[in-house]
Order: structure tokens, then sequence, then C-alpha cells
């Protein structure tokens, strides 16, 4: 009788020690719903991602249209800047010049910024009295790799129309809101 009476202790303990685990089966249900999840957020996260870049694009544009109105009011016999690198300059060069303003800083100064690729185009540019001034002009930034760092490319213009090319490029024709 002793013997039975240990055997169903023993028994009872087996039973609670497996109703407090869990099934192979039930971890299995557990990483396939992970599994599921991750799948679902992998791709949302890349989206992101593109977005957060496009609009540091435009913002960024809109700080070097700031950048080419200082300037052209610093140097107004030469006028807009033609390059990142005058808006730019290196603050331990000495005093600020029409070829480096010191103007704009970080990694716009670079022309690449949160994997968009900026530039300054389409310069417009009148000749009198024998000096040419800068009058007009084109802010680009185009995705380093598109459909990875950003999927639209985005001009803006010397009047401040901003405009999207939804291939990426710098044929922007969409109004950007």
């Amino acid at each position: 009788m002793k013997s039975r009476t240990n055997r169903l202790m023993t028994l009872r303990r087996q039973n609670r020690a497996a109703e407090n685990g869990f099934t192979l089966m039930e971890l299995l249900i557990v990483i396939s719903i992970i599994l599921v999840l991750m799948l679902v957020a992998i791709p949302t996260a890349g989206k992101i991602r593109r977005h957060a870049n496009e609009v540091s694009a435009q913002k960024s544009l809109q700080t070097l249209q700031e950048a080419e109105s200082m300037y052209a009011s610093t140097y107004p016999s030469v006028g807009f800047s033609c390059t990142i690198q005058a808006l730019a300059g290196d603050a331990s060069a000495g005093p600020s010049s029409a070829q480096a303003a010191g103007l704009i800083n970080g990694q716009l100064a670079t022309g690449i910024k949160d994997g968009y690729v900026f530039n300054i185009s389409n310069c417009t540019k009148v000749t009198a009295n024998n000096t040419e001034r800068i009058t007009g002009y084109t802010l680009t930034a185009v995705p380093a790799t598109i459909g990875k760092s950003g999927d639209r490319g985005f001009c803006l213009d010397d009047g401040g129309a901003m405009k999207a090319d939804p291939a990426g490029g710098t044929n922007c024709t969409q109004l950007v809101q």
C-alpha cells in the first residue's frame, strides 16, 4: 500500500510539472505568430525610413533655399550661389567669402544627407558691366538608391515652388504640398 501511495504521489508531481510547462505545439504556434508579425513589420519599417528620408530631403532643400537668400543678400554683386560648396565653407579657413560663405554646415555641406544627393543646377546668369551675376537656380535632391533610401526626387526653384519626380530623378512635375 505504501508503494502504491508513493507511485500516486510521483505521478501527481509529474502531472503538475507538465501542467506548468509549454507543449511543443504551443511553442511552435507562438514562434509562427512572431514570424508572421515580423514579415509584416519589416517592409513597413523600410517604407517608414524612405518616407522619413523624403521629409528630410524636403526640409534640407528649404534650408538650402534660405541659405541662397542669405547668400544673395550678403553678396549682391554675385547674386545666388551655383554650388553647395560656396554656401558651406570651412569655419576654420578664416572669414567667409563668396567662395565659402559658411551658411550651411554638417552633412548638408557635403551634398549628401539621409540617403539623398543634393545639387544646385540650372543657374541663370546675367552679365552687366563685365560682371556675371546669378539670378536664378534650381535645387535638386535625388535618392542615392531609388527604392531604398527614397522613392521620389525633389526640385525647388528660386521662386520657392517645390515639385517632385515620382521616378526618383530631377524631372519634377508634381507639386509637393
